[in-house]
């Protein structure tokens, strides 16, 4: 999927409504007991993770992180609960109005000592679920995750907690965007202003300026001559910026040792929003083995899907009977979603960096390009293919895709651990901007961004643009390579390079030895792609009735 240039009801009435109410607003991506996947992630995992961002807080502090919302799809109807992928690292649990609180020192709380992490999880309750299945409840948060304490979420408001006792408390996000179930008084919208109210976060704290101050203290000095015209910007986009007396402090200083003494007066405040996320950022970063090998089956489930898409398309299908096969493939691997919206593009709609409508009834003999990923236990892949769906390239479609295939085997080539995030992208600009300039498209290399305006590589992991702090890259890191010329119809070139849009993606590993691409069954150059579509598909006899 396609990296953004670094710079994120009506109710039913009557007996239904009266039925409706006993169900929870979201069901859980997994259920709890025989049929619970044999190779997630162990409790063992999540409680090392918890251990090492405890680790990592400072002195006299306490960290909350908050469950994801539910989302409504259309009235009654909530799409399937995706949980914030910080609280699942950090506890396995995967259902909604939940909250975890991580403490630096060991705390009593109501009488119990030795409290180092607390979780709050929906409650039990057989009505709700005979509608959408297992919760897990305290008790079961306790057994089954290993919490060292886990309550109903209808005791966070008098769980004991003194926060006033804390220096620094800290999250990573407060979910602004939730909906107020009246039916359940403990629900997140609930969870986050009863935290606000005990915690007596200020109604005006802002999160945008604390991350601010921690880019400032982070790139201040190292990487001071982009900071300031980035910081310049954003004044003309936020005004009230302007006003603030540690922003202006630094961009009034000339001198490196200026720059020093300005981010070193940071104003102190108990309420931090970006520590959170740095930590959880460089954790995340670096795999361990247990998440890798969940994200080779995540890889390898979408290359082959790749593979088997190959050999049953034909012009005459749509977009969204191709995206359909490839999904068809993660469910029959047993993956249980697709990271992201897949991306299934012929023509002109391959130009359009993120297309999901994926509904041209006929993709014809334009390139198709597919980016798609299967989601294997919250890991995501993240693969891109370009191909031709008549089986050959056309002379003009071959002259573009080599050109992104050459910039993409320079992008591997710089994919070593120390190497600065951005060299692959350097690499592959480099590529693509002297293959634009050879065949007349660009007139000077500049241009290059109108026709590759994204970065090559972004983290992967249990976000399709996983959290990392974007420094040189280290073993442990899983990045995509995707290089890609898009040349939509009315761009200032010959007209024989309209509706050509290519991107070739694949996640790579980085290792103490170099890199590993771990998505290399999908074939990639024009001759084991035309190879492959000459092959027959097991699709190919799959003939359904004519629907009258």
């Amino acid at each position: 999927m396609s990296t953004p240039s670094l710079s994120r009801a009506f109710r039913p009435v009557l007996l239904a409504a009266a039925l409706l109410t006993l169900a929870p607003a979201a069901q859980a991506q997994h259920t709890i007991g025989p049929n619970h996947p044999a190779d997630q992630l162990a409790p063992s995992f999540h409680k090392q993770r918890r251990e090492l961002v405890r680790q990592a807080l400072p002195a006299g502090s306490a960290a909350v992180v908050f469950a994801a919302p539910v989302r409504n799809r259309a009235n009654d109807v909530d799409f399937v609960y995706h949980q914030n992928p910080d609280l699942y690292y950090l506890t396995g649990y995967q259902e909604p109005n939940s909250l975890l609180v991580l403490f630096k020192e060991p705390q009593t709380v109501n009488g119990q000592t030795g409290v180092t992490e607390m979780l709050f999880v929906d409650p039990r309750n057989p009505q709700r679920e005979q509608w959408t299945g297992h919760r897990l409840g305290a008790e079961g948060a306790r057994q089954q995750l290993g919490l060292q304490f886990a309550a109903d979420n209808n005791a966070f408001a008098t769980s004991g907690i003194k926060w006033s006792d804390f220096k620094t408390v800290l999250f990573a996000e407060l979910p602004a965007d939730v909906r107020d179930d009246d039916r359940d008084p403990s629900d997140l919208f609930n969870l986050v202003a009863s935290f606000r109210q005990q915690a007596a976060v200020p109604t005006d704290f802002n999160p945008q300026q604390a991350e601010l101050y921690t880019t400032i203290q982070r790139y201040g000095v190292a990487n001071a001559a982009n900071l300031r015209p980035y910081l310049e910007n954003l004044i003309k986009q936020n005004p009230g910026v302007a006003q603030d007396a540690y922003v202006q402090a630094y961009l009034k200083a000339t001198t490196d040792a200026d720059r020093q003494k300005a981010i070193a007066n940071r104003p102190v405040a108990r309420f931090d929003a970006s520590t959170l996320n740095d930590v959880l950022g460089d954790l995340r970063a670096v795999k361990t083995p247990e998440e890798i090998a969940l994200l080779r089956r995540a890889v390898r489930i979408s290359a082959v899907g790749q593979q088997e898409v190959m050999k049953a398309t034909r012009p005459d299908m749509g977009e969204m009977e191709v995206q359909g096969l490839h999904e068809y493939v993660y469910k029959k691997y047993g993956a249980e979603f697709e990271g992201y919206p897949s991306i299934v593009g012929a023509g002109n709609n391959a130009c359009v960096l993120h297309y999901i409508t994926n509904d041209k009834p006929q993709v014809k003999n334009d390139l198709l390009l597919m980016d798609c990923g299967a989601e294997y236990h919250g890991y995501t892949a993240d693969v891109t293919r370009t191909i031709p769906p008549s089986g050959k390239f056309s002379p003009a479609q071959r002259q573009i895709y080599d050109i992104v295939l050459a910039a993409q085997e320079a992008g591997f080539a710089a994919c070593r651990p120390g190497a600065e995030f951005q060299a692959p992208h350097k690499a592959a600009q480099k590529v693509i901007a002297d293959g634009l300039l050879k065949l007349g498209i660009i007139q000077k290399p500049e241009d290059v961004r109108t026709y590759f305006p994204h970065g090559t590589s972004h983290y992967l992991g249990l976000d399709v643009h996983d959290r990392g702090n974007y420094g040189p890259l280290q073993a442990g890191n899983v990045i995509t390579v995707e290089p890609g010329i898009y040349i939509p119809e009315g761009s200032p070139c010959d007209k024989k390079w309209w509706n050509i849009g290519v991107r070739i993606e694949d996640d790579v590993l980085i290792t103490s030895a170099g890199s590993e691409n771990l998505s290399r069954e999908a074939p990639r150059t024009v001759a084991e792609i035309e190879a492959l579509m000459a092959k027959p598909s097991a699709l190919d006899d799959f003939k359904l009735p004519a629907l009258r």
